[in-house]
């Protein structure tokens, strides 16, 4: 291992080296070697980091002596000294991951400062108040991040001082009151680490690579490679770069720009800046930027240069780029640059536009847009006709709008959203801490920050509306409100925010369905040109048909009946058709129910004229349908005690015994499906007539219907071979009766073991199958869903014993090989077999793509995950060309 190469120039390395030298890393080598302002610095990789958390927090043998050799070259070629009391080199640490991860890992800026480098720096900048400024927040990132001391206890003090002199920002402190500043901050240091501030650079150094090592497994970026699903096994680089000063004068700045807008995807250069700061200014909302435009009045040369190095940029790496920049004495320097994260309209938007300007390929613009983000497109916005009270206004810094109650902390917001409480997080700025509790929020506000904020980019990435530097809110997080003028907003008082416009508004809004984008149908068509898959919906009313078809379903995948005899109007009749005594008093009840059975499937039917719609049979056990027998026995309870009407008493009594009759210890696996209608054949022979009746009312309408009758639950294929037999009786006799004649399929769900194990004989008697792929789950793992949600399955899948939610993402080991088995066998003895999956794995990209490996005809989903669906099924036949 001692020959192993830890540590790269930044000019031996290049963009292909990602993996070893993480994403800002490769792209520092990049950019020196086309030749761009780039301070110089060197990289030490993913695989030193890798080391260091395998050998137990060490750095790996030979590393240091590395970084020492490498860190001389970078002293010969400024002819600066780290730690020199006359020519102090400076340097930033900051961490590079091979895959973006904002603001989830730490940086350390002007690291070298000391006692005596600082003095050395006053001297050879000539300003005191800079070189002190410099030293403080030095103190105050180390301290942070290395020591583990609270930046609050550091902006306690700063906060006192600029209070006492009466100004409002840093730039403004004078050197007298940096030195005490710096003075209180090295008592702090010293009490709550139990160690001095380190005087000696070295040992700064290997601190700060240290505390970025170990940044790889703090809680933040943890949470966000669980969101974003990245590999916990990548490991950081680390970025020593040699330091450029934003923080000189007038004639210096920093700033944070992309090359087309990161919400709407409009071609531009836009971005926000700061005169006379440093990096952690801009992105830390301390002070409110100002848009990269007005540099155009400001240093027009220097706007003008970085105009071009962004054009340069962006066609290099071919996609919309994020960089960060910084000026120093009227020279600007490029500080890194990387794919810029966007909202999902805008990424369609780049997509498309690239392809018109010949930069990108049709299938790479299918392949850029991640196809989880395509819903955020899907999201309401609020009624143009609702009447607003506006009570304050931000940057619209993420599109969307949301309502909910106002929160002013994460771990409040987490603990809310998880109850299922809808909550607006109100910060005066939002740090990487508070991950946890923006997944759960609806959406953010924020008094301070600017777009490229925190708040702003975390919130996008997310597809959740944001509002930031709304600074007309002046927030007492002690005291949960906040101000707006004379009005005051409590912890738990209803706000919206609109996302698009930075509009804050009292109370609940209405919320309309969104419009979309031109290009949003284009990568759409372009995707149906690309995929093999069909795409098809679940839909259990003519409404949510005709979204999906809206959306492009190519059909229904299942409709559940079981939901149309939950409304009101019928559950009385359902429960009638339960308790029924004998067959006569079940069929009198049915055939209430058929009339209204009938209507159902006619609307959605006509919904999709001309395309497949399969209709799932009752599959739910009975007792769903009754009252809760703890409920019933409560009231009983009660009437009784309380000498209630005889009458009534009797009634629930008979209830109760009938409930209890058909209490099952575990109902998933009881008396449902299938087994319903072998019991109970009149149940199904209904619902086949219903289906049937309106199949005729529309072909004698002039309209093409195609129905699939779904027989859940089958386990044997004498189940299928029975109840098929059934449905051909009902509907020869509809025909019969009608004159009309009509095609229909009959078909099953393949939700068990047993039935995967045996598809080749039910095959035989099935025109389709369709994958339940949530009960075969469940009865492959073992696992009750509600159970394992609510109880362990989330700490299976925080500890790594599964990579993810099996409900969410199909497990392609297990569930997967019974799904080849059942496709295999299945074809085997009807090579005809339509093969499809339903459920909400039909939407999930990833399972999506392992449909499409086993040769599946179609997924089907909610009609707001068909674009996700078709998007993804286009991006699996891509990455699987045979």
């Amino acid at each position: 291992m001692a020959n192993k190469k830890y540590v790269y120039l930044f000019s031996e390395g290049k963009a292909d080296m990602r993996q070893l030298l993480g994403g800002k890393g490769a792209n520092l080598a990049e950019m020196t070697n086309i030749g761009l302002p780039v301070p110089q610095g060197l990289t030490i990789t993913c695989e030193a980091c890798n080391e260091y958390i395998r050998l137990g927090q060490r750095f790996p043998e030979g590393m240091r002596e590395e970084v020492i050799a490498r860190l001389q070259d970078l002293e010969a070629l400024t002819g600066k000294k780290l730690g020199d009391a006359q020519n102090p080199l400076l340097v930033s640490v900051r961490s590079g991951a091979p895959v973006s991860m904002p603001g989830m890992m730490d940086t350390i800026l002007n690291l070298g400062l000391n006692d005596r480098s600082v003095e050395g720096l006053a001297a050879q900048t000539n300003d005191e108040r800079f070189a002190l400024d410099c030293y403080r927040r030095f103190i105050q990132m180390f301290g942070d991040v290395v020591l583990g001391i609270e930046h609050d206890r550091f902006e306690t003090i700063l906060g006192k001082y600029k209070e006492r002199l009466g100004i409002k920002y840093d730039n403004e402190l004078t050197p007298a009151a940096l030195r005490d500043i710096i003075a209180e901050y090295k008592e702090t240091v010293c009490q709550h680490s139990g160690r001095d501030f380190p005087q000696e650079p070295q040992e700064q150094l290997f601190m700060a690579i240290e505390a970025v090592f170990r940044s790889w497994n703090n809680p933040r970026a943890i949470v966000y490679r669980k969101i974003n699903k990245i590999d916990d096994d990548l490991g950081t680089a680390v970025n020593i770069q040699i330091m450029v000063f934003g923080n000189m004068g007038s004639d210096c700045g920093t700033g944070v720009a992309f090359t087309r807008n990161p919400s709407t995807g409009e071609k531009g250069v836009y971005g926000e800046y700061l005169i006379n700061a440093q990096g952690e200014d801009v992105v830390a909302g301390i002070r409110t930027p100002k848009p990269i435009k007005v540099l155009k009045d400001e240093m027009p040369q220097i706007y003008q240069q970085f105009v071009e190095i962004c054009e340069l940029l962006e066609k290099h790496y071919r996609d919309m780029q994020d960089i960060e920049f910084t000026i120093e004495k009227g020279k600007l320097f490029i500080l890194q640059t990387r794919n810029g994260k966007r909202t999902a309209a805008a990424s369609v938007k780049i997509a498309v536009d690239l392809v018109k300007e010949g930069l990108i390929s049709k299938e790479e613009a299918l392949l850029r847009v991640d196809a989880n983000q395509l819903s955020q497109l899907l999201h309401r916005r609020i009624d143009p006709q609702a009447k607003l009270e506006v009570i304050a206004k931000g940057l619209p810094a993420s599109p969307g709008a949301a309502s909910g109650q106002v929160v002013f902390s994460a771990d409040e917001a987490e603990k809310l959203g998880l109850d299922g409480q809808k909550v607006i997080l109100v910060r005066t700025e939002t740090t990487p801490d508070d991950i946890h509790g923006i997944v759960q929020a609806q959406g953010v506000l924020t008094s301070r920050g600017g777009m490229t904020s925190h708040a702003a980019v975390v919130a996008r990435g997310m597809g959740k509306p944001a509002v930031t530097g709304c600074d007309a809110i002046k927030i007492d997080t002690e005291n949960k409100y906040f101000s707006v003028g004379d009005r005051i907003i409590k912890e738990g008082d209803l706000l919206s925010i609109d996302g698009s416009t930075g509009n804050v508004i009292l109370g609940e809004v209405p919320l309309i369905e969104p419009q979309l984008s031109d290009e949003f149908a284009t990568i759409l068509s372009w995707a149906d040109e690309v995929r093999r898959l069909k795409v098809r919906a679940n839909a259990d009313t003519p409404e949510d048909a005709r979204r999906a078809r809206e959306f492009g379903a190519e059909g229904i995948g299942l409709t559940r009946t079981e939901h149309m005899f939950m409304q009101p109007e019928r559950l009385p009749i359902v429960q009638e058709m339960i308790l029924a005594k004998n067959k006569e008093e079940r069929e009198a009840a049915l055939a209430k129910l058929l009339p209204m059975q009938q209507e159902d499937f006619y609307g959605i039917l006509k919904a999709m004229a001309d395309l497949p719609v399969t209709i799932r049979l009752l599959d739910p056990p009975l007792h769903e349908f009754l009252p809760n027998m703890e409920e019933l026995l409560v009231d009983l309870t009660r009437l009784q005690a309380t000498n209630g009407d005889t009458n009534e008493i009797e009634a629930k009594q008979i209830l109760l015994r009938e409930v209890r009759a058909r209490h099952e210890f575990n109902p998933m696996l009881g008396h449902r499906g299938c087994r319903l209608g072998i019991t109970y054949p009149e149940i199904y022979a209904m619902q086949a007539r219903a289906i049937f009746q309106a199949v005729v009312q529309l072909v004698k309408e002039g309209i093409k219907v195609l129905p699939e009758v779904e027989i859940p639950l089958i386990v044997h294929v004498n189940e299928l071979k029975r109840l098929h037999q059934m449905v051909d009786e009902v509907a020869a006799a509809v025909k019969q009766e009608t004159g009309v004649d009509f095609d229909y399929k009959v078909g099953t769900m393949i939700e068990l073991p047993r039935a995967c194990a045996t598809a080749d004989a039910i095959a035989q008697e099935a025109e389709f199958f369709s994958f339940g792929t949530n009960d075969l789950t469940q009865t492959t793992f073992g696992f009750s869903r509600d159970d394992a949600e609510g109880k362990f399955l989330h700490q299976y899948v925080d500890e790594k014993i599964l990579t993810d939610d099996p409900f969410i993402v199909i497990d392609r080991e297990g569930v997967g090989k019974f799904m080849r088995m059942a496709v295999e066998l299945g074809r085997s003895s009807n090579p005809q077999l339509e093969i499809g999956i339903c459920g909400e794995h039909g939407g999930e990209p990833s399972s999506v793509e392992f449909c499409h490996q086993l040769g599946l005809d179609y997924v089907s989903c909610s009609p707001y995950r068909v674009p996700v669906a078709r998007l993804a099924a286009a991006q699996a036949a891509i990455t699987n060309k045979e």
